[in-house]
């Protein structure tokens, strides 16, 4: 990590949260399947969420009412209405139940704040969702500043979330490092100003994430101390 700022530490890091710091897919795929199942359609199964999630709980919602990860025709507004409440109801029973940190996360989380570097969570994932998560899974003390899809008009890969929540630290976008596991992660952190380092774990659409070329790859989060 270090390596991308002269030697020192960045004076912020932010990270993704699904595919990053937590395979939220069981208890996603969970809802999706309920939600299916309540509008009598086959259930879409874990394999195919995973590669549907990473664009926000509408366009996960959207993928699944047309059973692929292309969405030329969206689903009807009524349709879509009806999933999405059902989606947000099913998810709201389970965020955390089947969900896990990937490994290397707390060895990482807990180097950084020794270190004094501040970190933050920028996420597509609703802030109804996102801060239980973060608490069911024991790892909300760590984080400064959280900024979820529905904190401001734009997800990523808009830059917004990021340099907001840089405003908010008190850092430089060139004294922040974004870390994630998708291109959406890469090309907020591109269009922000802000070094990017990815894994290749997470949810990236079935593309490797090495194709989207970040400028630090690593295998586990606690291989950037």
């Amino acid at each position: 990590m270090r390596q991308l700022f002269d030697g020192r530490d960045p004076q912020l890091v932010l990270f993704d949260l699904d595919g990053t710091l937590v395979d939220s897919v069981p208890d996603l795929a969970r809802a999706v399947d309920l939600m299916l199942a309540a509008l009598d359609r086959p259930a879409a199964g874990i394999d195919r969420v995973r590669d549907w999630v990473g664009n926000g709980a509408p366009m996960l919602v959207q993928r699944a009412l047309v059973g692929r990860f292309d969405v030329a025709e969206p689903a009807p507004s009524a349709l879509f209405d009806q999933a999405y409440a059902l989606f947000l109801h099913f998810y709201g029973e389970a965020m955390a139940e089947q969900s896990v940190l990937y490994p290397g996360v707390v060895d990482c989380l807990e180097g950084m704040k020794a270190r004094d570097i501040a970190l933050g969570i920028a996420t597509n994932k609703p802030m109804r969702f996102t801060t239980p998560v973060l608490e069911g899974l024991g790892i909300a003390r760590f984080f400064q500043v959280v900024l979820g899809g529905d904190s401001l008009p734009t997800r990523k890969p808009d830059p917004a979330m990021l340099l907001s929540a840089i405003e908010q630290c008190g850092a430089r976008p060139v004294s922040t490092l974004m870390v994630g596991d998708s291109i959406n992660d890469v090309k907020a952190a591109r269009a922000a100003g802000c070094p990017v380092a990815a894994v290749p774990y997470g949810y990236n659409h079935g593309e490797p994430i090495e194709d989207s070329a970040p400028d630090l790859l690593v295998q586990r989060l606690d291989q950037l101390l």
